[in-house]
């Protein structure tokens, strides 16, 4: 074989087989960074798998926090709450501070293991309010209302309220 031709093949098989190695390498990093969302009821009946039912797995739990679930003792950082996905309850246990919209009777997402039948949770997320809106939209509809005569709601008009922590105004 000619050796430029041994030379480029030579080149070509590297380039595959470092590309091969750079696939994987990236396929191993993101299976071990994968979260999978389960609920309740997926966890509880072992449809999550046996490796989220024993602890050894790390997994979201999704659903909502059960009315009148919610229980920290005084001057203690360790939360105890069940998340509900309407079949089933699991008990969580987090340690640290919560959300500010964390509440009863709302969407939390939380990470974490199993450890026994308790779900430790290591970051919880909660979601937030459905009558959320940002500045600009909400100043974009009620210019929108007042075009065609519709008044204001309370929801739009809290949004386009300017806030007086950002200091607006101050200057």
């Amino acid at each position: 074989m000619n050796p430029v031709r041994r030379r480029r093949l030579l080149l070509v098989v590297l380039a595959v087989v470092a590309a091969a190695v750079a696939i994987a390498l990236t396929a191993l990093a993101l299976q071990r960074n994968a979260a999978y969302l389960y609920t309740p009821r997926e966890v509880l009946n072992g449809e999550a798998g046996a490796s989220v039912r024993d602890g050894s797995a790390r997994f979201r739990l999704g659903g909502m926090v059960a009315a009148g679930s919610f229980k920290r003792a005084t001057g203690s950082m360790d939360a105890h709450f069940d998340v509900d996905d309407g079949d089933a309850k699991l008990p969580v246990v987090y340690t640290g501070i919560l959300p500010d919209l964390f509440r009863e009777n709302q969407a939390v997402i939380a990470t974490g293991r199993m450890r026994g039948d308790v779900f430790v949770a290591e970051n919880v997320l909660a979601k937030h309010d459905e009558t959320y809106m940002p500045k600009e939209v909400a100043d974009k509809m009620a210019a929108a209302h007042k075009k065609h005569a519709v008044p204001p709601s309370p929801v739009a008009a809290d949004a386009a309220a300017p806030s007086p922590t950002r200091g607006e105004g101050n200057n």
